[in-house]
């Protein structure tokens, strides 16, 4: 009796061993979608951060209409399975709650089921629940969430002596540190191990780190310290942010600001939030100057320089074989003729063919380009510009019979090209925004010869 037991025992140890390995949970942790509570619970004590993030790039990341259109057309035609690996991944930074739960796992899950909770992006319990990081790239983050809003649990943040009657609090250097923001803003592909964005490590490698803590210039010193008409950049003031963070809560020197706005001037607005749009263009306009460089007119060429003096990582950044940032150069003589023109989009927004842009061209492994960051093997060109750095990019005036020319230079960005937008999104297609990121012009006057005076 007793041995006839043991298959028995066998079987349900295999059937529990499959129940544990079949379960979907990205992170390797048992989390559960009702171990989360909704921004809106969030919002009852903490208004005005709720507002802020409401609306925001983290709270749209999951709806965001020029990401549903590339992530769904970047899986047209794979076959290679790494390849589909990648291409399915994006959902991990885009909808982590409902990634790290078990639905959805892959892109091209059926949206309908997704959750609600999860729809609501990179939101205020994903990052509060956070402890530290396994990795600073890909969604990272190690969580430890409640058990709802019958049981919250701790919630983390920036300040040593927080209160609350609704959760339990503590204080976590992490969130006070970059490395929080790189567990997301770093993205390596998932079977290539290609660099896919490096905004973390353009950062740490950069100027505005720094191993001494009273000269290090972190993520939060700028992005959650903008609001409007305070763009916070690293060619700005950068003013505290006095208030409370709950609104019973105790006055402080400094809230950190949750409006989470980088260079996005498009999608917000989509949604009505027209404020944060305008707050991505006071980012972008503080970003980088030009300057125009003519001592060599008369040998027949001038240099533009770009300086990067705002971003603490390169411009642009992010998926940067996707964002356009790019000179548009003219030049006229005395009699308003065009001796030169470059950079000017067509009547449809298309950039014509050696327009000077800077970004990354990603690789098939073999010297190829490729249109599909999934295909991308390695990394062919990066003329972006690091912090602090500056670009110096030489015209030619062929033109010899001039008497005066009016050089005009701007530095131009759009968070996509419009070619691809039109091609992905069809007759369902958006007008993206071409904003002026800095501008400059130059009047030169031709130097007479000895011979002529």
């Amino acid at each position: 009796m007793k041995t006839d037991l043991y298959p028995c025992i066998r079987i349900l140890l295999l059937i529990c061993l499959f129940l544990v390995s079949g379960t979907p949970h990205v992170s390797g942790n048992p989390l559960k979608i009702d171990q989360f509570i909704s921004p809106e619970t969030c919002g009852d004590c903490h208004g005005d951060i709720y507002h802020q993030w409401k609306q925001s790039m983290h709270n749209l990341s999951h709806h965001d209409p020029v990401y549903l259109g590339l992530s769904t057309f970047i899986l047209t035609g794979l076959q290679d399975k790494n390849e589909i690996d990648e291409a399915e991944s994006c959902v991990k930074c885009h909808t982590p709650v409902g990634n790290i739960t078990g639905y959805p796992e892959k892109s091209s899950d059926d949206r309908k089921k997704i959750p609600e909770i999860a729809t609501y992006g990179i939101q205020c319990d994903y990052c509060h629940s956070a402890t530290g990081a396994k990795k600073p790239y890909n969604n990272g983050l190690v969580l430890s969430p409640g058990n709802g809003e019958n049981d919250p649990g701790i919630k983390r943040g920036p300040f040593k002596n927080s209160e609350s009657s609704f959760h339990d609090t503590a204080f976590s250097e992490f969130h006070t540190r970059s490395e929080i923001c790189g567990t997301c803003h770093n993205v390596k592909h998932v079977a290539f191990n290609t660099d896919l964005e490096t905004t973390y490590d353009e950062w740490k490698n950069g100027p505005y780190y720094s191993e001494d803590e009273g000269k290090i210039v972190l993520c939060q010193d700028c992005h959650m310290y903008q609001r409007p008409g305070i763009p916070a950049t690293g060619s700005t003031k950068r003013p505290m942010n006095p208030g409370t963070a709950a609104d019973d809560g105790p006055s402080r020197e400094h809230i950190f600001t949750h409006y989470f706005v980088g260079a996005n001037a498009f999608v917000p607005g989509q949604f009505g939030n027209a404020e944060k749009n305008k707050m991505a263009e006071e980012r972008l306009k503080h970003a980088a100057t030009l300057s125009i460089v003519s001592q060599d007119i008369h040998q027949g060429h001038f240099d533009i320089i770009i300086l990067n003096n705002g971003a603490g990582h390169k411009l642009p950044t992010g998926l940067t074989d996707v964002r356009q940032m790019w000179l548009e150069v003219t030049v006229l003589d005395e009699k308003g003729s065009t001796l030169l023109s470059s950079g000017e989009p067509d009547k449809s927004g298309y950039l014509k063919d050696g327009t000077l842009i800077y970004n990354t061209i990603f690789g098939d492994g073999r010297g190829n380009p490729v249109p599909n960051i999934s295909k991308a093997r390695e990394i062919l060109k990066d003329n972006r510009i690091p912090p602090r750095q500056s670009a110096k990019e030489t015209y030619a005036i062929t033109q010899k019979n001039w008497e005066s020319l009016k050089i005009k230079a701007r530095l131009l960005y759009r968070s996509a090209p419009q070619k691809i937008l039109d091609t992905v999104l069809g007759d369902k297609t958006v007008k993206l925004p071409i904003i002026v990121m800095a501008e400059t012009e130059k009047e030169i006057k031709r130097q007479k010869e000895k011979s002529d005076i």
